[in-house]
């Protein structure tokens, strides 16, 4: 694929075919992603990649915990509730995954099965933990390379015709993930992805979400006009 169509025929893949993925094509995937860009080269990122039996239990701890109540436990900062137009985005993307998917504002009981999906790593066949040095606890710099191997990640995926979700989901309750995927003490949970091949028939991999022009993002300075 070329990098444009990469770029812009990406989307968050929520709905999964069976299939397993084969290791060496996620070794050549991961390969790409750490191409991404690092400040002062520090690379702190690491990747548990985790399917069959060992997901199946982070899937089933992660459920059960989040119904019986457990609260939840991610190890990065989450930060305050979104507000005003990044809420507006926030919602509407919901809007229409729910549009799509066919579910009321008032059917509780598919919402809720909604929301398990997302903690069940929404069912995929390949979950990628992605973590961070602990030493690196607490720098700025850190997440944002953690950011641009996802992201990299992500498009390396799309370009050999898997797809991906980044996801948090997948993460809050961390005890379960650090048991099961064997985490190591010297590295903090930042996000997981869901990794697959794309099940194009289901419904929600169809929403592409609108993003902001060029014109409302950027400023441009000194230009000619």
């Amino acid at each position: 694929m070329k990098f444009d169509d990469v770029i812009m025929g990406r989307r968050s893949i929520r709905g999964y075919k069976p299939d397993p993925v084969p290791q060496e094509l996620i070794e050549e995937i991961l390969t790409l992603a750490m191409r991404a860009p690092s400040s002062m080269n520090t690379q702190p990122w690491n990747f548990y990649v985790i399917t069959g039996e060992p997901l199946d239990r982070i899937r089933k701890g992660n459920t059960e915990r989040m119904v019986a109540g457990i609260p939840q436990s991610r190890e990065f900062r989450i930060g305050q509730p979104f507000e005003g137009k990044h809420r507006t985005r926030q919602v509407d993307v919901a809007k229409q995954l729910f549009g799509a998917m066919g579910i009321e504002r008032d059917d509780q009981e598919k919402r809720q099965d909604w929301v398990l999906r997302g903690f069940r790593q929404f069912d995929a066949p390949v979950c990628i933990i992605i973590t961070y040095d602990k030493v690196c606890d607490g720098s700025d710099d850190t997440p944002f390379d953690c950011g641009a191997v996802a992201t990299a990640l992500a498009n390396a995926a799309w370009s050999r015709g898997l797809g991906a979700v980044i996801n948090s989901q997948g993460i809050m309750q961390s005890p379960v993930v650090r048991e099961h995927a064997g985490i190591a003490d010297d590295q903090v949970i930042m996000k997981s992805i869901a990794l697959g091949w794309p099940d194009m028939d289901f419904p929600a991999n169809a929403v592409v979400p609108p993003r902001k022009s060029v014109e409302e993002a950027a400023t441009f300075v000194g230009f000619a006009p």
